[in-house]
């Protein structure tokens, strides 16, 4: 009988168990910077072009509600004072 030596058996590397969600978060991280690579920011001129747009506009209509209110209360002074 004759024993044939057999070459050792390789054994694939056992795999560690995955938590659920393991490597969600930084697979998540990883996207998130290769997406933000992709966006077309803007420069700084065109910011600051649409910061100023955006503050006057907000003053603008601060002032046309202010005024607003200031000429209802008047009506309803107006008509308290009136009836009473």
């Amino acid at each position: 009988m004759s024993e044939e030596k057999k070459a050792p058996e390789k054994k694939a590397p056992e795999k560690k168990a995955k938590k659920p969600g393991g490597n969600r978060l930084a697979r998540w991280f990883r996207e998130l910077r290769s997406e933000l690579k992709k966006v077309s920011w803007p420069s700084r001129k065109q910011v600051m072009n649409n910061t100023w747009v955006a503050l006057v506009v907000m003053s603008f209509c601060a002032v046309a509600i202010w005024g607003f209110d200031q000429i209802a209360s008047l009506i309803v002074r107006t008509l308290i004072d009136f009836a009473g």
